[in-house]
């Protein structure tokens, strides 16, 4: 058994390396992209100082602060919603029997490519003659989040002790008070985690917002925008734009699974 030992280490040092690569391999165009953000002169090949004027030039484009605006709506309302029907959904699936089949219909919207979603919910809209907008956007994030929320927060449950549960009703209150005052309270963290990963693909969320969106610059969302914009070249201020738009889904999704530890260990 001795003779195993430098083989395991050659095999971790192997694997440590392959890491190193990959994060390398995923994080510096990243890094590249945000370093150019900040280029005085915005030219990708050469470095003429350090500066903030391209961010400042985001503040003054319209088109980019309205499909800002418009993201930040379809993000909130979506999560809201979704967070909502989704962790009841969680509670209504936890209850039952395991099912094969009804597991692979609650995670359809994780597993089916976007794109397939996205026409999938274009075609229900044009059949019930749903006018297209932030509305119909909204409730195809609502749709392909649902399954998400339900998922975070079915790890929480999954450490939950159903007795309190059973003594409060027991002892006199109702079933919606042992939700409000007992249930969410314990698998709140879970529920956080969910919300905070479904804002964060709502905001990321391009190929859905595409097929759904109405015409014009009204449900035009920020990821729509930046694809807009980039056909032309990529410019300064669409690396800032994107800098920004990272920063923010890395903490948000940093945030959420660091909950989603804290509810499945706690």
């Amino acid at each position: 058994m001795a003779s195993l030992g430098p083989a395991k280490g050659v095999a971790g040092r192997f694997l440590a390396l392959h890491l190193r690569l990959v994060y390398l391999f995923l994080y510096v165009p990243i890094a590249v992209l945000m370093v150019l953000s900040f280029n005085k002169a915005g030219l990708p090949t050469a470095w003429t100082g350090l500066s903030l004027k391209w961010y400042g030039v985001l503040t003054e484009s319209g088109p980019i602060l309205s499909a800002a605006r418009n993201t930040i709506v379809v993000a909130v309302i979506s999560t809201l919603i979704a967070t909502t029907l989704g962790t009841l959904l969680a509670l209504g699936v936890e209850k039952r029997r395991y099912n094969a089949g009804l597991e692979a219909v609650l995670f359809a919207p994780m597993i089916i490519p976007d794109i397939v979603l996205a026409i999938a919910l274009l075609s229900f809209f044009t059949l019930l003659q749903v006018t297209l907008g932030l509305h119909s956007i909204i409730l195809s994030h609502v749709v392909f989040n649902i399954a998400f929320v339900c998922a975070v927060v079915r790890t929480r449950l999954r450490s939950f002790d159903w007795s309190i549960v059973e003594a409060s009703i027991d002892l006199g209150a109702s079933e919606f008070t042992t939700f409000r005052r007992v249930t969410l309270p314990a698998i709140f963290p879970g529920v956080l985690a969910g919300a905070l990963l479904a804002f964060t693909l709502s905001v990321d969320e391009f190929i859905i917002a595409f097929f759904t969106a109405g015409p014009g610059q009204s449900s035009t969302t920020l990821p729509m925008q930046i694809y807009s914009m980039i056909r032309f070249g990529v410019t300064p201020e669409i690396n800032a734009m994107a800098t920004i738009v990272m920063l923010v889904s890395f903490t948000l999704v940093l945030l959420a699974q660091r909950l989603n530890k804290e509810a499945v260990t706690g």
